[in-house]
């Protein structure tokens, strides 16, 4: 199965670099893997890292190495995508419609949104429009 880390970019976007994409990916398509070092969840929870990413209950993926393309996929409270974990491997899998020149947004989970981003205020797409609504 393939991916489509060929038609994929890093650019400047709304919240920082971005994961955008250089054509259209529909619903349902593998698109990049989460790559990095495996390190324990004893490691992970006094890691200061900000690119760790869950593979299971005892393992997680150090995703900071710039390697890692996928470590640029910007969070959103309504994700165009999201991560699977399979066979110890983290796969980003397309949820909706993703437009050339768009950003790939993943969410970051609970306790990442809490400890991360909640205290500054989150600046997803979804977000600022409710802001601009107020």
């Amino acid at each position: 199965m393939t991916t489509k880390r060929d038609t994929l970019i890093v650019r400047r976007t709304s919240t920082g670099l971005g994961l955008c994409t250089t054509e259209p990916i529909t619903p349902g398509e593998r698109i990049v893997e989460y790559t990095g070092p495996r390190i324990s969840r004893e490691e992970a929870d006094t890691s200061t890292g900000k690119y760790l990413m869950d593979i299971d209950k005892r393992r997680v993926i150090d995703g900071s190495p710039r390697t890692n393309i996928a470590r640029y996929i910007n969070h959103s409270c309504a994700p165009n995508a999201e991560a699977i974990s399979c066979r110890g491997r983290v796969w980003i899998w397309s949820k909706a419609m993703i437009e050339t020149g768009e950003a790939i947004t993943i969410h970051y989970g609970e306790q990442y949104f809490d400890e991360y981003i909640k205290p500054r205020g989150c600046r997803c797409a979804e977000c600022r429009v409710g802001e601009k609504a107020s």
